[in-house]
């Protein structure tokens, strides 16, 4: 069936009369098409492209074929075109550098061999997140050979593969991989945009991530490096999601680099006030104009390529709510684009997650996006970090924390208060740490953030940590100050990965690494950003401790509902949560809100729909002191079996009756099987 799509087909096709190229530009008045010598330094050919009645530019020409470099020229009214100007193709699958900010534009016939290759497709309530960076992960790797560290094949290297199964995740999720470009400010001094949010096209993979032997080949080896990448984690059961920055480009504001959409149709493509005055909602420069149908279908067409083409098998869409805002540039959560990412026929089965915020009026939007998204939860990042770190440091300090513990048991239990009812818990993205802020050993070893390395004199990065340093500032060899600390990994580690949701998990935390402090390490490619591969026996131990706890969260279904459940109603796929206070008694108003109760239980009981029945108990002691707690007495509970204590390592069976007490170490948490 033949499409009759106006805006179909954008980019290069290569059919037998050669490459057919189609550019959409409202605006434009000409457009030229340039094909490039290899080095992309001569125009050898030129072509003029025609225009359809719906903005879309054309040419066919027998040498867009193979690897060929190319661009387009563009003329219109308006001063921010400019017909001397090579521009990149918004949908080139390849780019390659000519010179420090030059680029060109590199066809590519799309062939690979996936060998039979298939998604793992897993299941949302069995998803664990793992956040890394796909040079950082390989860079310092002593197992990978040296030509493939810090490289897409390295990331793919059987030791690498074989840590991630090892620890328990399903899903690597790669920071920015889409071609990136680093801004003149980082480059005077001396850094790179290391992170990557600062995409200079939407369909080609970052070129310095690939193997030297496939930069020097090409763009479309650059591309086979990256599909065999994701053959092969495929292949060993582990999903590849996208960190994806369609929310702004590498363009920057106005009088930043134009060489792409800018110079194509800026009046189309970016958010401008009726004088034409760019409107920023980013914080980056530019926005891009979703409320325009060109970029829906730009950012559409780009999530259809690397889901089918390339086999990716979901996206975490950074600023989302950027992508939401309608033509009055105001967030809608039944915005054309939000709606048709979820239900595109081309994206089923896809995981769409969105960093539900920016920083423009209106911006934070956690929990408003449309049925079949999920959503980084802040609040459950904020509470339990609070509860663990920041509310310990107040009742040190004043005798009593800041807040009740009924709060931090609504993140645990799947934050319904933030996610509709037909949403569920799997709406919720958990998250402790991320790859902007502290790491999971920072925010127990600092106060303040420590980012004079970036040569902002520490203005940079937000104050908001929500941390706490156990009494010095730093690193220490004090015991009672270290032990304090690794305790509170464990307790981190431990809401995490035994909460209601879906966890993601930051490269590094499951053995502690550390920045030094620093919460915004976007420009350090070095050794403070890569993950290390050297552990000491402590950091070994907390793999340990993150592997047990990833078992415990795959073995115990009640752990991980998929549905919210409704007093006085069995619902499917449902964990009926009952809590109870230190003294095994239902909980009470005072409970769930005086910051002087510091203990929490609940029992949590699946509703069997396609696992067996299960059943745990969790306890939580938020105090740093000791405290005798009195396991509940529960309807059909016998017995209560203790998996984990995160005071310490488990040696052997300890069962016991409902109605004991039993002593919880100071600031610790304890799971049990319920039976």
């Amino acid at each position: 069936m033949i499409s009759t799509d106006p805006l179909r087909d954008l980019g290069v096709r290569v059919t037998g009369a050669g490459g057919h190229l189609r550019v959409w530009s409202e605006h434009a008045t000409s457009m030229e098409l340039c094909i490039f010598d290899n080095r992309g330094d001569r125009v050898t050919a030129t072509a003029e492209m025609s225009r359809d009645e719906h903005g879309v530019w054309s040419v066919t020409h027998p040498d867009l074929v193979g690897d060929t470099r190319y661009s387009v020229r563009v003329s219109g009214e308006s001063p921010r075109f400019d017909a001397s100007r090579h521009l990149l193709d918004p949908y080139a699958r390849g780019f390659d550098r000519v010179s420090a900010g030059r680029w060109r534009s590199c066809v590519d016939d799309g062939g690979f061999d996936w060998n039979g290759s298939t998604k793992p497709a897993t299941p949302l309530d069995h998803t664990v997140i793992y956040e890394a960076h796909a040079k950082g992960i390989s860079r310092l790797n002593p197992a990978v050979p040296e030509e493939f560290r810090g490289t897409y094949a390295g990331l793919a290297h059987e030791s690498a593969i074989e840590q991630l199964l090892d620890l328990g995740v399903t899903a690597i999720e790669l920071l920015p991989v889409h071609q990136s470009v680093s801004e003149e400010r980082l480059r005077r001094l001396g850094f790179i945009n290391y992170w990557g949010y600062n995409t200079l096209g939407f369909f080609a993979p970052h070129r310095d991530y690939a193997t030297a032997a496939a930069r020097a080949a090409g763009p479309a080896a650059v591309l086979r490096e990256f599909k065999g990448m994701v053959k092969l984690l495929h292949e060993a059961g582990l999903e590849v999601i996208l960190d994806v920055v369609y929310n702004h480009t590498s363009e920057q504001g106005p009088e930043g680099p134009t060489t792409s959409l800018r110079g194509i149709d800026d009046a189309a493509y970016y958010r401008q006030n009726a004088e034409g005055e760019y409107i920023d909602v980013t914080g980056c420069g530019n926005s891009l104009n979703t409320a325009h149908p060109a970029s829906q279908r730009l950012v559409l067409d780009s999530l259809r390529y690397w889901a089918n083409d390339v086999q990716i098998d979901g996206f975490r869409f950074d600023l989302a709510a950027t992508l939401g805002r309608n033509e009055r540039h105001e967030f809608d959560p039944e915005h054309p684009l939000l709606t048709a990412i979820v239900n595109d026929p081309e994206l089923q089965g896809v995981k769409m997650i969105a960093e539900p915020w920016d920083i423009g009026a209106g911006g934070w939007q956690t929990g408003n996006f449309p049925p079949g998204w999920i959503e980084w939860n802040d609040g459950y990042r904020d509470r339990m970090r609070d509860f663990w770190l920041t509310d310990i440091a107040a009742e040190r300090r004043d005798g009593v924390a800041l807040q009740g513990i009924g709060s931090m048991a609504r993140r645990f239990a799947g934050s319904a208060h933030v996610f509709a009812d037909e949403r569920g818990p799997l709406s919720s993205v958990n998250f402790i740490t991320a790859h902007d802020g502290f790491t999971l050993a920072d925010l127990t070893t600092y106060d303040h953030k420590h980012n004079e390395s970036n040569r902002e004199d520490n203005r940079d990065g937000t104050d908001d940590n929500r941390s706490f340093n156990h009494g010095v500032e730093g690193p220490t060899d004090d015991f009672a100050i270290t032990t304090a600390r690794r305790k509170a990994m464990r307790n981190l580690l431990g809401t995490l990965l035994l909460s209601a949701g879906v966890p993601m998990l930051t490269a590094g935390d499951e053995f502690g690494r550390s920045q030094q402090g620093n919460n915004n390490a976007y420009c350090h490619d070095d050794e403070l950003s890569w993950l290390p591969w050297e552990h000491d026996d402590w950091q070994r131990d907390l793999f340990e401790i993150s592997k047990r706890l990833l078992r415990l969260r795959r073995e115990n279904p009640a752990l991980r509902p998929v549905r919210f459940g409704r007093s006085d109603e069995t619902v499917p796929s449902a964990s009926q949560m009952d809590w109870y206070n230190g003294a095994g008694e239902t909980m009470s108003t005072e409970d769930w809100d005086s910051p002087a109760q510091r203990v929490l239980q609940y029992v949590a009981a699946s509703t069997p729909e396609h696992e067996d029945f299960n059943r745990i108990l969790l306890v939580v002691q938020g105090r740093e002191e000791p405290e005798t707690v009195t396991l509940p007495r529960h309807p059909g509970v016998s017995s209560y079996t203790l998996l984990w204590d995160s005071a310490l390592d488990i040696t052997g069976p300890d069962v016991h009756d409902p109605g004991t007490q039993v002593t919880m170490a100071p600031a610790s948490m304890q799971l049990f099987r319920a039976e």
